[in-house]
């Protein structure tokens, strides 16, 4: 079974995470531990971009970002799936030069050395080059990056009918089995 961990950054983004957790908590028969780590900028977005702070209500263990002794800071507790949505530049920039100084980071680094599942939603525009060679070097130790670009087949109607082709994609990448769209399906 998995042993996920979600990671909620400061980015623009908040309704990506929001969507991914509600979907998550909706499959729970396909994981054994979701633990949430979220930003104080994280939850300060949440609040500004969807009015309120509902993530408090989700049944699932939070972590400050500071906790060292989350069991995901380790390799020994086995998660195998991280998620970071949104994740910023300077999260990013952060795990592609190696530099574990909170939880999220520390998190991200432990899921590269064990060759585990590390998804960064990206979530800027327009990229730097300096994002560009930072996903690069993510991706060249074997991390996924996913940038939080909707998909329009579907016929997105409202906001977050458009943020689920990004969260839908993100879910198959973790190899979470969900019922969405298919391009080429009825």
């Amino acid at each position: 079974m998995n042993k996920i961990v979600v990671a909620i950054t400061g980015a623009s983004g908040s309704v990506y995470a929001k969507l991914l957790l509600k979907k998550l908590m909706l499959s729970k028969d396909q994981w054994d531990e979701l633990s949430v780590v979220m930003t104080d900028n994280a939850k300060k977005v949440w609040k500004t971009e969807l009015g309120d702070d509902s993530y408090e209500k989700l049944q699932v263990k939070f972590y400050a970002a500071q906790d060292f002794n989350a069991p995901f800071a380790s390799g020994s507790a086995q998660y195998n799936i991280m998620i970071i949505i949104p994740c910023s530049m300077g999260t990013l920039g952060r795990i592609a030069s190696g530099i574990s100084n909170d939880l999220i980071t520390r998190a991200a680094d432990v899921m590269l050395k064990e060759r585990k599942k590390l998804i960064c939603v990206a979530r800027e525009t327009p990229y730097s080059l300096i994002h560009i060679k930072n996903m690069e070097a993510i991706t060249l130790a074997g991390g996924i990056i996913c940038p939080a670009t909707p998909s329009f087949y579907n016929k997105p109607v409202t906001i977050e009918d458009a943020a689920a082709t990004v969260v839908d994609r993100v879910l198959a990448l973790a190899g979470i089995i969900i019922d969405s769209y298919r391009w080429g399906s009825e």
